[in-house]
């Protein structure tokens, strides 16, 4: 029987409570949740320390204060060491993408973190479960039962543990929004079982990650657990309308009643090959309703959760700033993955990248980019963009006959034939947007970076596709792609040697 929930106060505003710098332990720093968190804690100044399987994953990642430290919460004496010195900790961590029974590893994990956080005397665990609750007909998910089994161990290890449950997170890169998108991405038509109706209360990840700071605040007290959502009570058959309207897709929606969570996600498999693994286990959760009961956090915290239009609206703008602010050098190998026919996938972005190197000063190879378009050409294949300029011409795009405003620099802003300059970095890197019309959107983007004596120049080729029409556009033209901008690269790296040898 757990512990009883005693009412909390409001957490201080200031934070006068807490120490002067208690150590805070995070698990999960390379998830999705974590990683989101790790920098948010940072920008509060909190003495931090990440506890992670693989601690070369955060090289790069961490400010220098924070440290990173090996321990797997399944090896009881590398938790217990690593929780040494900590104040709270922050758990995190979730076997369901494991093979195998994640329910035993998630309690047997479970266990050696409390276990550990008792030795260590931990004074506060902050975890995020899952939200749901049995029925008269329903018996909880495997999923949702081992959730809520995690926060049940944990309050064992005798620290307040505050324990978030919350349903469906809407974010870019949470496992749930990202079915979601998929599905509604990839079917024109899609069948919908009756699990599609079940009731939930999304919540945007922007506001799970408000819950989880403010967590630290809280008077010390009794364990408790609050129950967190957005303010809308909506289906899954809701959220797939909302996720298409502000994506601009029509989508019919079948309703069929014969469909099981089993059935179910034989289906996601094959639509959703990348989330086969997990896709039984999740879709056989979605069968609970995940409502709040317990209005305790909203007493509690002065914290008002955004409603499922402005959630999914900030995720897709959070999403394109992200990626745009993305450095493709650093989420590629140095010298480019072994080649890939479709290229590589990152959320809905699907991205061809190639690198070339070449033997004159980054500022020279640079020049060549910077003079790419209008007279000069896109350096391999020019009847092939004229042809491509006049097919936009036919469709009501803007052709090719917008050229360019000068034939050396370009600057944010300035039109390039079918392109606009969207960033531009002198002597370094330079983003191009396309204005024609395509079934999505897509951008054309350079790198230029100096590396032991030698330039290297990479480019890349981003699409963020539109439905099943945009993932169709893309992989039919793919092998014509693929020679275009190979030769493009060639013709650029050809155009800096001669400038350089000059």
């Amino acid at each position: 029987m757990e512990p009883a929930q005693e009412p909390l106060k409001k957490p201080s505003e200031d934070g006068e409570d807490r120490n002067a710098c208690p150590l805070i332990g995070l698990t999960g720093a390379t998830g999705y949740i974590g990683g989101r968190l790790l920098p948010l804690l940072e920008e509060q100044g909190c003495c931090l320390r990440c506890l992670t399987r693989h601690p070369e994953n955060l090289a790069g990642r961490v400010a220098p204060s924070t440290e990173v430290v090996a321990a797997d919460v399944l090896d009881r004496a590398s938790v217990q060491e690593a929780l040494r010195g900590v104040d709270t900790a922050y758990y995190l961590v979730h076997a369901m993408g494991a093979g195998g029974d994640f329910e035993l590893r998630d309690r047997q994990g479970a266990a050696a973190f409390a276990e550990a956080a008792r030795a260590n005397r931990l004074r506060r665990i902050i975890y995020l479960g899952g939200l749901g609750s049995e029925t008269e007909d329903r018996e909880l998910s495997a999923h949702l039962r081992s959730r809520q089994e995690v926060g049940a161990i944990l309050r064992r290890s005798e620290a307040q543990v505050v324990e978030f449950r919350a349903s469906v997170v809407i974010g870019s890169g949470s496992l749930s929004f990202e079915l979601i998108r998929a599905l509604v991405e990839r079917l024109p038509v899609m069948i919908c079982p009756k699990w599609v109706a079940t009731p939930a209360q999304p919540i945007a990840i922007e506001d799970v990650l408000a819950y989880l700071l403010a967590a630290l605040d809280l008077p010390e007290g009794e364990s408790h657990v609050f129950e967190i959502g957005g303010p809308d009570q909506v289906s899954y058959g809701d959220i797939m309308r909302e996720y298409a309207r502000q994506r601009g897709l029509r989508r019919a929606m079948l309703s069929v009643p014969v469909l099981t969570p089993y059935l179910s996600s034989l289906w996601l498999g094959l639509v959703t090959p990348v989330y086969a693994r997990v896709g039984r286990k999740l879709i056989e959760g979605v069968r609970n309703p995940t409502l709040i009961r317990d209005p305790a956090a909203r007493e509690v915290f002065s914290i008002r959760p955004r409603g499922l239009r402005e959630a999914i609206e900030r995720a897709l703008v959070h999403e394109d700033r992200q990626f745009a602010e993305t450095r493709w050098s650093d989420a590629l190998s140095a010298g480019g993955e072994p080649p890939r026919w479709g290229g590589t996938v990152f959320g809905n972005r699907l991205v061809d990248s190639r690198v070339a190197e070449v033997d004159v000063p980054p500022e020279v190879a640079f020049a060549a980019v910077e003079r790419i378009g209008g007279g000069t050409g896109w350096y391999y294949g020019d009847w092939l963009w004229q042809i491509r300029g006049f097919l936009d011409l036919l469709v009501g795009g803007v052709g090719m006959r917008r050229g360019r405003r000068d034939p050396e620099h370009l600057r944010v802003g300035d039109a390039l034939d079918f392109w606009r300059v969207e960033a531009v970095e002198p002597g370094r890197r330079l983003r191009l947007l396309a204005e024609m019309r395509l079934p999505g959107r897509a951008w054309l983007e350079f790198e230029v970076t100096a590396e032991q004596g030698r330039t290297r120049l990479r480019q890349t080729a981003l699409f963020d596709p539109l439905g099943l029409a945009g993932s169709a556009y893309w992989y039919l033209l793919y092998p014509l792609h693929q020679r275009v901008f190979a030769g493009m690269l060639a013709g650029i790296a050809r155009a800096g040697k001669e400038q350089g040898a000059k």
